[in-house]
C-alpha cells in the first residue's frame, strides 16, 4: 500500500451514490481466512499499527501513514465516517490465535458503488513470507467484489517495490501500465505499476484453485 487515505479536510470526497447492498455500511463483517481474520480498524489498534507502519522497511514505500497514536486515531474515525458513508473500507489482519493486528489493509472507491475500487495493505516485516497476506488478499478481494459491488479492483505499487510487485501478481493482478513520476515519496517522484483484477477473472480463478484443492 503506498497511499495513506486523508482525512476530509485533506482531501475532499464526492458524496457517494446509494449502494444497493448497504449492510457493511452499518458495521464490517468479520472475514475469517485459513490462517487470519480480518476485522474493522479500532482506535485501540493505534499502538500496534503506529509501531508497524512507521517501520522503515513497511514505511519506505508508504506515503503518509500515521506516525503517532493520536494521528492514527484520528484515521480510524475518518475510516469510520467513510464506511458509513459507502465509500470505504478498512480491516485490519489478525492472525489466527492472536490479540493484536499484524497489518492492515484498506479499499476505497474509486467510482460511485465502488464499480472501480482501489485497494492497499501493509504487514508487519516480521511476518513477510507467512502466508498471511495471500490469505488476507484472497478475504478483501472477495469483500470487494462479493459484498462491495467491485467490478474492477486497482492497487499501485512502485516499480522498487519489488516485494509488493510480486505480491500483486502471485495473487492474480494483471499489470497494465507503468504510470510514470506518480508517486512522491522522500523527496523524489516514482514511477508506479497499475495492477488491476477485474471481477470476472477472480471468480474464473477461484474456480481453478478449488479444483486444485479438491
Amino acid at each position: 500500500m503506498e497511499k495513506m487515505p486523508k482525512p476530509p479536510e485533506l482531501e475532499e470526497a464526492d458524496a457517494p451514490a446509494p449502494a444497493e447492498v448497504d449492510d457493511w455500511r452499518q458495521a464490517l463483517p468479520l472475514l475469517t481466512g485459513r490462517l487470519v481474520s480480518l476485522r474493522e480498524v479500532r482506535p485501540t489498534d493505534a499502538p500496534h499499527l503506529v509501531t508497524l507502519l512507521t517501520a522503515p522497511e513497511v514505511s519506505r514505500f508508504l506515503s503518509t501513514p500515521p506516525t503517532t497514536i493520536a494521528e492514527f486515531q484520528r484515521f480510524v474515525d475518518w475510516a469510520i465516517k467513510e464506511r458509513e458513508a459507502g465509500a470505504y473500507a478498512c480491516y485490519v489482519v489478525v492472525p489466527h490465535e492472536a490479540q493484536h493486528p499484524v497489518g492492515l489493509l484498506h479499499l476505497r472507491q474509486l467510482e460511485p458503488r465502488f464499480a472501480t475500487a482501489e485497494w492497499g495493505f501493509a504487514l508487519g516485516s516480521d511476518y513477510w513470507g507467512s502466508g498471511f497476506f495471500m490469505d488476507s488478499a484472497r478475504l478483501m478481494i472477495d469483500f470487494a467484489f462479493g459484498i462491495a459491488g467491485t467490478h474492477r479492483l486497482e492497487a499501485r505499487a512502485a516499480l522498487q517495490n519489488g516485494r509488493c510487485n510480486n505480491a500483486l501478481q502471485k495473487i492474480g493482478a494483471i499489470k497494465e501500465a507503468v504510470l510514470r513520476r506518480a508517486f512522491f515519496r522522500a523527496g523524489e517522484y516514482l514511477d508506479q505499476a497499475l495492477w488491476t483484477i477485474v471481477e470476472d477473472d477472480w471468480f474464473r480463478a477461484k474456480t481453478a484453485w478449488s479444483i486444485r484443492v479438491h
